[in-house]
């Protein structure tokens, strides 16, 4: 296995380069693959070789086809996704003779996880406490709860970076959703506490790592970009029962509410790699955990984490709003780049022309820096558009 090739796809991701560093370190060749034309990751020397792909969202057909050739054009043997794609992939998976495996459970599972309203069933299921959630299809479900928006948060049940979200609205304010078959939300009741995300490795259901972490600053609503990390006993048991109950083998994250008593709730999952990966630095450790069945491995960084270009475009103006600058300075000056890695220096500078990628994209579709980054591989459910 020491020489095997792995091939990691959503190259635009800074989880997908550490995660190329890591198994790149402990001897695997790494190919990386995805579609824009030069994401972070193919600057760096740990990538073997950049594989450019067919947005998956708007040419699935040619998405699938590129794949498979490139998996066995290469003798690709694990196929490892990062962001969402994993949808796509899951479904190439569930429909091709693949020669490759995929780091990740069968699609119907997939699906189940990132169905905001499904995962809670699941999770109930497996004898875990679970804030109340609603599922609205229709003008009449949207109805029935809206005497009680003000104690409900209201999200779309295929979304991310938590947009879109209605934290407690008026009455009012809920015409402007539309709930369908095709678009359904979920009503969930507001828990309010201290907010814990979690990143984690399974292996047919067994814990190989675990990520439990804060974001203290966010691109917007959504997406962190400062990461604290934390310990939390009642969260590891949420995150080791689940793996265990699903028989889960991949990468996983939830976000999760630890209420004032202690008790940990799961708010959503997502089945990929979120940016715990980054308090995991020892690249042996962690491919024997992940790829060989090895001993859990713990995180090895306790210093926070962070990408400074997005702390200055979106850290620096919430601190301004909120007039806490020295608490912005101090936070600056006790994070490590998570870019930086001994002797691999160019994905920090290869950042700016990623960026500038992005940027081309949003200013094109008249859409948000975010949006752009993830828009060609967004997957929103069975019937998306």
């Amino acid at each position: 296995m020491a020489n095997s090739t792995v091939l990691i796809t959503g190259a635009r991701a800074p989880v997908a380069l550490h995660l190329a560093r890591l198994l790149h370190g402990a001897g695997r060749r790494v190919i990386l693959a995805d579609s824009p034309a030069r994401p972070i990751a193919a600057a760096s020397k740990s990538c073997a070789l950049y594989h450019r792909l067919p947005p998956p969202r708007f040419a699935g057909r040619a998405y699938g086809k590129a794949v498979e050739a490139l998996v066995r054009s290469e003798g690709i043997e694990l196929v490892i996704p990062t962001c969402e794609e994993i949808f796509y992939l899951g479904q190439i998976w569930r429909d091709r003779a693949m020669p490759a495996r995929l780091f990740a459970p069968d699609m119907a599972l997939l699906a189940q996880v990132h169905d905001k309203h499904a995962f809670m069933q699941l999770t109930e299921s497996l004898g875990l406490a679970v804030p109340e959630t609603m599922l609205l299809q229709s003008k009449d479900d949207l109805q029935a709860v809206r005497s009680r928006s003000r104690e409900l948060v209201f999200k779309p049940v295929w979304s991310r970076f938590a947009s879109h979200v209605l934290l407690r609205p008026s009455q009012d304010e809920l015409d402007a959703i539309e709930p369908s078959p095709a678009m359904p939300w979920v009503a969930q009741r507001f828990v309010s506490g201290d907010e814990i995300s979690a990143y984690a490795v399974a292996l047919n259901g067994k814990l190989k790592a675990l990520g439990l972490y804060r974001s203290l600053y966010r691109a917007g609503k959504g997406a962190g970009i400062y990461f604290e990390l934390v310990e939390d006993p009642a969260a590891r048991r949420l995150v080791e029962t689940f793996v265990a109950g699903t028989g889960w083998t991949g990468q996983i994250s939830f976000d999760l509410i630890r209420e004032r008593d202690g008790r940990v709730l799961p708010l959503e999952c997502n089945p990929r790699a979120v940016s715990g990966l980054h308090f995991f630095r020892d690249p042996r450790r962690f491919t024997e955990a992940m790829l060989e069945d090895g001993r859990e491995v713990k995180p090895d960084v306790s210093t926070p984490q962070t990408v400074r270009p997005a702390m200055w475009i979106y850290g620096l103006p919430a601190a301004l709003r909120s007039l806490r600058i020295a608490r912005f300075s101090q936070a600056m000056r006790a994070a490590d780049e998570l870019l930086d890695w001994p002797g691999d220096p160019a994905p920090k500078q290869a950042q700016w022309r990623a960026l500038a990628e992005i940027a081309g994209a949003a200013l094109r579709q008249h859409i948000s820096l975010q949006q752009a980054s993830t828009r060609d591989i967004e997957w929103n459910g069975p019937l998306q558009d």
